[in-house]
């Protein structure tokens, strides 16, 4: 099977690639919090104790940040998982795919401050990881 002229194995290797800078995109907001927040001497030094100077928009950043890592870990299994296992059907690729725009808007509306979306997301991108879990191990079962 193919999609966009490309296989579906390949879809799924490429989709880690684009998660994995996916990660990074909230990272560049609070790059811009901090410079807005005056990043000196204090704020390198302590990261960590720096999130508290951050503004809001900032804040959250910084934690879609690390959802985006905790999410991308689980991704990058499932995907992997579905490699191994030979998924090659198109349901493999779209999900694949359709997760990597779901991250995108997910860490969007996390900065943004709108939970609803962000929830709707969160539960849609792990819906894509549960079923690359599934249909790798319902393949091995045959």
């Amino acid at each position: 099977m193919s999609l966009f002229g490309l296989p579906v194995q390949t879809i799924l290797l490429g989709s880690i690639a684009v998660a994995a800078v996916l990660v990074y995109l909230p990272f560049g907001v609070v790059g811009l919090a901090r410079v807005q927040a005056g990043y000196d001497k204090e704020m390198m030094a302590t990261p960590r104790a720096a999130l508290e100077k951050l503004p809001a928009f900032g804040q959250r950043a910084t934690w879609a940040h690390e959802n985006a890592w905790e999410s991308f870990t689980l991704f990058s299994v499932a995907a992997l998982m579905a490699y191994v296992t030979g998924q090659t059907s198109e349901l493999a690729g779209w999900t694949a795919i359709a997760y990597l725009p779901i991250r995108l808007v997910y860490s969007a509306a996390y900065i943004l401050n709108i939970p609803l979306l962000r929830s709707l997301m969160f539960a849609s991108g792990s819906y894509c990881i549960g079923s690359l879990i599934l249909m790798s191990i319902m393949s091995t079962l045959k």
